[in-house]
């Protein structure tokens, strides 16, 4: 991609993460902290409803226009990295609408924690976990956990309530990701949400100079949706996928 390219469209952000992580109101936060400072716009993903989108635009963290849906009709794993075609469009279709737009953050819908955007389709991704999941989700890594461009581990607030020890919980996850940023966040205190917004203002920096190259964070392992003796597709699995403001 060219410099002049670049400049005449946004960053995309993508967000991912397991059912019911947060990621929902951890785009609600960018939102509200930095919309006077950037343009924005975000994109959401469900199966088949636009309940994200409500949720945010009844959060009022953007003018409604700003916030629109793609129903994916399938596994959300499947429009954020198998085909984007669906979510490029929308991206692009925002982009053009409301030129010029800084950011543009792509939410993906629930999925597992192998879940990762295409580099097609984002520039960089951020990957949801959450303390109530428990505190040993970050050791089981993946591509999500490992590789992201940022690991947040979200609603820290809630780690005495449900038995988790979220300073060791936040030293696995430094550990699965050899160095790579994390941050512990909940949005009841205003430390770690600052700290999140400056992370969304370097990222976005860099890629405004060019000094930001998107990563792939690497293919989901490969697993089936039928049957044992169904081995017509590679990318099938189990996991439920309702996931209220997720």
């Amino acid at each position: 991609m060219t410099d002049e390219t670049k400049s005449h469209r946004a960053l995309r952000l993508g967000v991912a993460g397991p059912v019911g992580t947060g990621k929902s109101s951890v785009i609600a936060t960018i939102c509200r902290q930095l919309r006077d400072e950037f343009a924005l716009g975000v994109v959401t993903n469900d199966i088949y409803t636009d309940e994200d989108t409500r949720f945010l635009k009844s959060a009022g963290v953007l003018p409604e226009e700003r916030i629109r849906a793609v129903e994916t009709g399938a596994c959300p794993h499947t429009a954020i990295r198998d085909d984007v075609t669906m979510n490029l469009m929308a991206v692009e279709d925002m982009e053009r609408d409301f030129a010029p737009l800084d950011i543009v953050l792509v939410e993906s819908g629930g999925d597992n924690l192998t879940a990762t955007f295409s580099p097609a389709l984002v520039d960089a991704q951020l990957f949801v976990l959450d303390v109530a999941g428990g505190g040993d989700v970050a050791r089981k890594g993946g591509p999500g956990i490992a590789r992201a461009d940022l690991l947040v581990i979200n609603k820290i607030d809630l780690g005495p309530h449900v038995d988790v020890d979220v300073d060791r919980m936040v030293a696995d996850a430094e550990a699965a990701r050899h160095g790579a940023p994390v941050l512990a966040l909940s949005r009841h205190r205003p430390e770690t949400v600052a700290a999140l917004c400056d992370w969304v203002r370097a990222i976005h920096g860099s890629w405004a100079n060019g000094s930001h190259t998107p990563i792939d964070p690497g293919p989901m392992a490969p697993h089936h949706h039928g049957p044992k003796d169904d081995h017509t597709h590679a990318h099938g699995h189990s996991h439920p996928h309702h996931h209220p403001h997720d």
